[in-house]
């Protein structure tokens, strides 16, 4: 069990390739991107679907901006400003005990500083009320109060990942912050998680974890709130 529990503790911290290097490395070499919008400060419905286009297929998620306001809305805020667009999914955690298959996968900014924009509060799944199911999106972070621009999406129940209010452990008590459902997709998910791992890449906890071929974000797009309802059939 202390196994399970160290390996669940931090699996959505943005523990990133190099992030902590045992010897000099030469600059990370990043692509070009886009100057992106200020993001809005509109209000949000209480729900919003986000349609993201990948390499593998579609993902459309619901965010749930009621409940968990700060997480949800970071989420379409940068759905709105294009800074998903051309980040990848990057990491498969494969969970070698339960019921098959078990983890989650990540995806995200990985902390570019051009792409991302504050920190945000963390908003503890015994607030929320929305736990860590299949198909559940949640935010990467180190600290809480520290989320950005990464999140996962759970493969597989993960109550590990859900606030612990009696823990002594501070991580354990704080949990990880979700914040929505996958609707259409959970196939695509899948095929991302079953993806080639590398065996090279990724240090300490990432080790093992790094998938050998990152899976494109070519877009990710808010749909709109409502659905125009089908004319009478005559």
């Amino acid at each position: 069990m202390l196994t399970r529990r160290l390996a669940l503790l931090a699996p959505l911290a943005i523990l990133l390739v190099g992030a902590a290097p045992a010897k000099k490395r030469p600059p990370v070499q990043r692509p070009a991107v886009p100057a992106y919008a200020k993001p809005s400060t509109a209000p949000l419905p209480d729900k919003v679907r986000i349609a993201m286009t990948t390499d593998a297929g579609p993902i459309v998620v619901e965010v749930d901006v009621k409940r968990a306001p700060a997480s949800a809305s970071n989420f379409v805020r940068y759905a709105e400003t294009k800074r998903f667009d051309g980040t990848v999914f990057y990491r498969a955690m494969h969970l070698k005990w339960g019921e098959q298959p078990n983890g989650l996968i990540q995806a995200g900014t990985r902390g570019d500083p051009r792409r991302n924009l504050p920190p945000i509060a963390h908003e503890p799944t015994d607030q929320t009320g929305i736990l860590h199911k299949a198909g559940t999106l949640s935010m990467a972070r180190y600290a809480p109060g520290t989320a950005t621009g990464d999140f996962s999406i759970m493969v597989s129940d993960q109550p590990g990942l859900d606030a612990q209010p009696d823990a002594t452990d501070p991580e354990a008590k704080a949990g990880y912050a979700a914040f929505g459902q996958v609707i259409e997709g959970m196939d695509v998910v899948k095929a991302i998680f079953a993806a080639p791992i590398s065996e090279t890449e990724g240090e300490g906890i990432m080790r093992g974890q790094i998938l050998a071929r990152p899976v494109r974000i070519i877009t990710a797009r808010r749909l709109p709130d409502t659905i125009p309802a089908l004319a009478p059939t005559p």
